[in-house]
């Protein structure tokens, strides 16, 4: 089982290493500290593989009358006090600048892909992305990794431009993809029918009542 819930600095070192694993240009533990210094201008999230017997958590679905007391990020209904024995096999990160989200970075550990990790994960951060009301989601993607390109366009990203020589460690293109605007109630409603898909895929109870945020720490905590 997984759970996807903020990142916080004492998951950096964690992070580090799994990223070392993904990626031959890897971003510095600083640049992590730094960016959850601001958690009102990014999100950072992680994915973390729960052991099995962990005890149910006292977070459940949400059961507010109207369906809106959800908090944000989604958590899976499992107790913290397993947390040490947990483990972090993904994570992701986004910018949120005016009306604009741009991805920075989605990565799995090798052996756990092909299970839908990075999909939940892209899905956390475009619902964080309309929670916050950006209208507009980018991101840069190798011209090389077209699953990953298959991905974005499953959930309505183009390729925009093309930005020439971009990863520094083989001078490889990078394409520039863009969401359609997430106020469109069209690629809301999209969005929201995908969302259910592969959230039944982690998700132990009912779609339409899973919370899928967690409280992400204000400016100033």
């Amino acid at each position: 089982m997984y759970r996807i819930e903020p990142m916080t600095t004492a998951d950096v070192p964690e992070v580090s290493r799994v990223e070392a694993r993904c990626f031959t240009n890897p971003w510095p533990p600083s640049a992590y500290r730094r960016e959850l210094r601001l958690p009102d201008q990014n999100v950072y999230l992680v994915a973390r593989q729960i052991p099995s017997g962990a005890e149910p958590s006292e977070r459940g679905p949400d059961t507010s009358p109207n369906g809106k007391g959800r908090s944000r990020l989604s958590l899976l209904p499992f107790s913290r006090k397993t947390e040490p024995e947990s483990r972090i096999v993904g994570f992701a990160g986004m910018w949120i600048v005016c009306d604009e989200a741009h991805i920075t970075t989605i990565g799995v550990a090798p052996e756990y892909r092909g299970q839908g990790l990075g999909e939940w994960l892209l899905v956390h951060l475009i619902d964080e992305a309309i929670t916050r009301q950006a209208r507009w989601l980018t991101l840069e993607v190798r011209v090389s990794n077209e699953p990953a390109q298959a991905l974005y366009r499953k959930y309505g990203f183009s390729v925009q431009g093309t930005r020439k020589r971009y990863y520094s460690d083989d001078n490889e293109d990078a394409y520039i993809m863009w969401s359609p605007s997430l106020r469109e109630q069209e690629y809301v409603d999209r969005f929201h029918a995908l969302r259910q898909e592969i959230a039944a895929r982690f998700v132990p109870w009912p779609v339409e009542h899973a919370p899928l945020h967690a409280s992400l720490p204000s400016s100033g905590t």
